[in-house]
């Protein structure tokens, strides 16, 4: 099953883009039952036209996911068209006997695959080598949302040590990635062609955005159950510190955790390092083993 196997609507540049998302609004959403026998029927017989209205009623969710990416400052059109990539791998390997609806399923591939061309379209010396500057690149919009809202242009000092803390990074490369980040974001709001349209007029819908939520609220619950399986694999005290620098609201310092265990804060921090790292890939491996996301290289 190739992007060539189905009837899309034509995505071809940014002029097009405003007629893509018209026509793309006018597929219905797809109750449960008929999205279970659609699955079915593709699952046993490989009907491709089944497949394709599974995909084509999903366009909107990819448009939509693909929103959150505007501000890494790639052409929306090239983000979209890897999410709907993303979106026909969903409906690929989809099972829908396992009781998901399609929409949480595909939303780990249809990001996979836009945070993929993110990577590859942005330079390594721009976004860094490493995992922690990857996860920073990725993260640093919705936390600077989550502590500073209405901050413009630099970070202030309590706020890049929160970040650093955070994502495991250094103060320096929070100013850095900030800056490269900053001048890039294009609101909803910003107008599209002559008609005093804007973009989010192409993409709120009120059907679409319950069925998001529903799959968000979903995701978060999967996560939860992932944590509470998977930190089974660190002992008591890695469980404690983690506990208390990472998985609380009111996070205990190096020092105070430095006294209470009898150790030196460099070794607290490493201790902290180290239960994150085990916990992350025990939450990644057992993911990946129970089909909830896909197997994206890092």
């Amino acid at each position: 099953m190739n992007k060539n196997t189905y009837n899309l609507p034509a995505l071809s540049n940014e002029g097009g883009l405003t007629a893509y998302l018209a026509q793309i609004k006018k597929f219905p959403m797809l109750a449960a039952e008929e999205e279970y026998m659609l699955a079915k029927n593709w699952q046993s017989t490989g009907n491709v036209k089944s497949a394709e209205k599974l995909v084509t009623s999903h366009l909107r969710l990819v448009a939509k996911i693909a929103m959150g990416y505007k501000g890494y400052g790639l052409p929306l059109n090239e983000m979209i068209s890897e999410g709907n990539v993303g979106l026909m791998q969903a409906v690929k390997k989809f099972e829908p006997e396992k009781g998901f609806r399609l929409a949480t399923y595909a939303m780990w591939w249809i990001k996979a695959s836009i945070q993929e061309y993110i990577l590859r379209s942005w330079s390594l010396v721009k976004i860094g080598t490493t995992t922690a500057q990857k996860k920073l690149f990725f993260n640093l919009k919705k936390i600077k949302n989550q502590i500073a809202p209405r901050l413009e242009g630099d970070l202030r000092k309590e706020h890049v040590e929160d970040i650093a803390k955070r994502l495991s990074v250094s103060e320096s490369e929070v100013v850095s990635m900030n800056r490269r980040l900053s001048g890039k974001e294009q609101s909803l709001n910003a107008p599209i062609g002559e008609d005093g349209d804007e973009w989010q007029d192409w993409v709120v819908d009120n059907e679409m955005d319950h069925e998001l939520k529903i799959a968000q609220n979903d995701e978060m619950e999967q996560r939860k159950d992932l944590l509470q399986d998977s930190i089974k694999v660190l002992n008591e005290r890695e469980r404690k510190i983690l506990y208390s620098r990472r998985l609380t609201d009111d996070p205990i310092t190096l020092d105070e955790l430095s006294k209470k265990y009898k150790i030196s804060r460099e070794r607290v921090r490493q201790i902290e390092n180290k239960a994150f790292e085990k916990l992350q890939k025990h939450m990644l491996n057992s993911a990946k083993s129970k089909n909830l996301l896909p197997a994206v290289k890092d």
